[in-house]
């Protein structure tokens, strides 16, 4: 199939179209800008596209059978100079951008798409209406799921944290983790942020997306994940991957991991098992998370500075 990734440069996404182009599809990515970093990604046709800005009547969309869309803006998008409010933000680029963008796919001719959500408006309902980025994507999943039909199927993976590398891409947050658990960070105390979350394989993120666009009911939002983990568990678990095991005391605002992503848990953590038959009928893999951190550590610890990607 042809297919197309919008945010086909990024961490999940930049994985996942590499998955596809594995299992045979001819995979082309869209994106702001091209491909950063030197992995196999700067091999695959890029097309440029903002979502949020472009209307795309140009024939930008058209020739593709499906669509994986692994974009949607997040906290880290949003700057504090915006003229705007971070909830109004939110609102365009998501709320508004996302399902015009579908939109106008399904004018293209695009027959199945699956939408890479997020799981806080699913474990964490509260925060809805609480919190304008997850207010944002809860609305944006159930937007594009209404437009589906008898010819434009679509469904929604809402994902958990994700965690995974793909050679020659940079992801700061992880190499950042993996350097701090090495301790190449000496100016960051030893300890882990409160609550906990729900971890998955780039490896099972891109099996999902794949297993929705392949097999997924149209309309149908899947919440997927691997293992729940509190922080503490899931830093103790790299810094036994870099062979400094360690009981780590929990304390508030770390600087690895802020406290904007805690607040939309409320601090607290995530309970969930994701349905067995859906599990199975997406084909992703479970209990991957283990060898993944120590594959993460091996990775991004051997390389050198942060500063190499900048």
């Amino acid at each position: 199939m042809k297919v197309l990734v919008v945010g086909g440069t990024g961490f999940a996404g930049g994985y996942s179209a590499l998955h596809l182009q594995d299992q045979g599809h001819d995979v082309t990515i869209m994106s702001r800008k091209p491909p950063c970093g030197q992995s196999r990604l700067n091999q695959l046709p890029f097309v440029k596209g903002n979502y949020i800005e472009d209307d795309f009547t140009d024939g930008r969309l058209e020739g593709y059978d499906w669509l994986m869309f692994c974009a949607g803006s997040d906290p880290s998008d949003y700057s504090p100079a915006e003229s705007r409010s971070e909830d109004d933000f939110f609102q365009r680029a998501n709320s508004e951008a996302i399902p015009r963008f579908f939109e106008k796919a399904k004018a293209a001719g695009i027959a199945r798409a699956a939408y890479m959500g997020s799981f806080y408006s699913f474990v964490a309902p509260d925060n809805i209406e609480k919190i304008g980025y997850v207010r944002s994507r809860h609305v944006a999943d159930e937007a594009i799921r209404r437009l589906s039909g008898p010819s434009f199927n679509v469904s929604s993976c809402a994902m958990p944290w994700i965690v995974g590398y793909t050679p020659g891409l940079p992801v700061p947050h992880w190499e950042a983790l993996a350097h701090y658990v090495q301790g190449r960070m000496p100016e960051i105390p030893d300890f882990a942020p409160p609550g906990g979350a729900n971890f998955m394989s780039c490896r099972s993120v891109a099996e999902a997306m794949l297993g929705a666009l392949e097999r997924g009911e149209s309309g149908k939002s899947y919440l997927v994940g691997d293992v729940n983990l509190s922080w503490k568990e899931f830093f103790e678990m790299w810094f036994k991957a870099a062979g400094r095991p360690r009981n780590l005391e929990v304390r508030l605002s770390h600087p690895l991991i802020t406290d904007i992503p805690l607040s939309y848990l409320s601090f607290g953590a995530t309970d969930y098992t994701p349905p067995e038959r859906e599990t199975a009928l997406l084909g992703y893999q479970r209990g991957l998370i283990p060898a993944e951190v120590e594959a993460c550590v091996r990775y991004y610890g051997a390389l050198e500075t942060r500063s190499a990607f900048a």
